[in-house]
């Protein structure tokens, strides 16, 4: 385990898992939803998914959830919605990313 820990440093990968509680809602073939989580997988983050593909009733409630936002990928960060996967990986490059991820959801 040590060994793969030096691994995750060496390229800057989370060797542990953060505390958040992130949510993604995906078409299975939407690359924009795979390279969202792309990103995520390389943080360490374990995340629910919720593949929506052809279910409007769960596009709905993605919606609603995403204050409107019907496009995918929607991802929220402890029920916090942080927006689609440019805005995701733009987060990530402001250096705003990690620190969400590295908080507990409120409980």
């Amino acid at each position: 385990m040590e060994a793969m820990n030096s691994f995750f440093q060496m390229f800057g990968r989370a060797a542990v898992p953060p505390a958040a509680n992130v949510e993604i809602y995906t078409w299975q073939t939407c690359p924009y939803c795979i390279r969202a989580k792309l990103l995520l997988w390389w943080k360490g983050v374990n995340y629910t998914e919720y593949a929506i593909d052809g279910d409007d009733a769960a596009r709905d409630a993605m919606a609603e959830r995403a204050n409107g936002g019907r496009s995918v990928p929607q991802i929220f960060i402890n029920n916090n919605h942080v927006g689609g996967c440019d805005d995701l990986y733009a987060l990530d490059g402001r250096g705003g990313l990690d620190p969400l991820l590295s908080e507990s959801p409120a409980g």
